[in-house]
């Protein structure tokens, strides 16, 4: 069992950076961000399996990092050089046990409850 909670998002001008983060209370090789904008499908836009490997969606590429504190049992997104197009629902799910990640939210067991974020021209 795997539970999630979110927090660090807000309202941010085009340019800006945020950084999102994640309580963990379990373990998962996988954890991911997925965000949702408004009537469009929830999609993956960061990976980090067995804590180490990272893969990003090609929108986010080079502006956005995930990474894992395990002292703390937190997992963020590092989101730099933020445009409106970012404006999102971001979500923090995990598989759980050993399975990889994958950009198919559907197979993914755990959400968090979700944080908005907001750019603004």
């Amino acid at each position: 069992q795997v539970q999630l909670v979110e927090s660090g998002g807000g309202s941010v001008q085009a340019g800006g950076s945020l950084r999102l983060s994640c309580a963990i209370s379990g373990s998962s090789y996988c954890m991911s961000w997925f965000r949702q904008a408004s009537e469009t499908e929830r999609e993956g836009v960061a990976f980090l399996e067995n804590d180490v490997t990272t893969t990003y969606a090609d929108s986010v590429k080079g502006r956005f990092t995930i990474s894992i504190d395990n002292a703390k049992k937190t997992l963020y997104l590092d989101m730099n050089s933020l445009k409106p197009e970012d404006t999102a629902m971001y979500y923090c799910a995990a598989r759980g046990g050993r399975a990889s990640c994958s950009k198919y939210s559907w197979i993914y067991h755990y959400w968090g409850q979700g944080t908005q974020v907001t750019v603004s021209s």
